[in-house]
């Protein structure tokens, strides 16, 4: 007898979900720290939803819509001083 599977987890966007790559705030929740797409397995998409948020994010960087390169999600520099006067009373 064969045994029935059940999903891990459960999808969190339907099926026909259409991700916009006009939309660059919805797409940064699947660019990681380094400016990687991320994995399906973290993402939690199916297989064919992660190859539209693949081509939309790709497609985003391509306009200039979202940085491309690890430049732009350099997490190792040091953070811009806002004021010269570290705090005041």
């Amino acid at each position: 007898m064969k045994k029935t599977t059940r999903s891990k987890y459960r999808q969190e966007f339907a099926g026909d979900h259409v991700f916009d790559y006009k939309d660059p705030a919805s797409l940064t929740r699947f660019i990681g720290d380094g400016g990687k797409i991320t994995p399906s397995r973290i993402s939690k998409l199916s297989v064919a939803q992660q190859k539209r948020v693949a081509a939309a994010v790709k497609k985003s960087r391509n306009l200039a819509l979202l940085p491309s390169g690890t430049d732009a999600y350099d997490t190792f520099s040091r953070a811009e001083a806002i004021s010269p006067v570290p705090f005041e009373i």
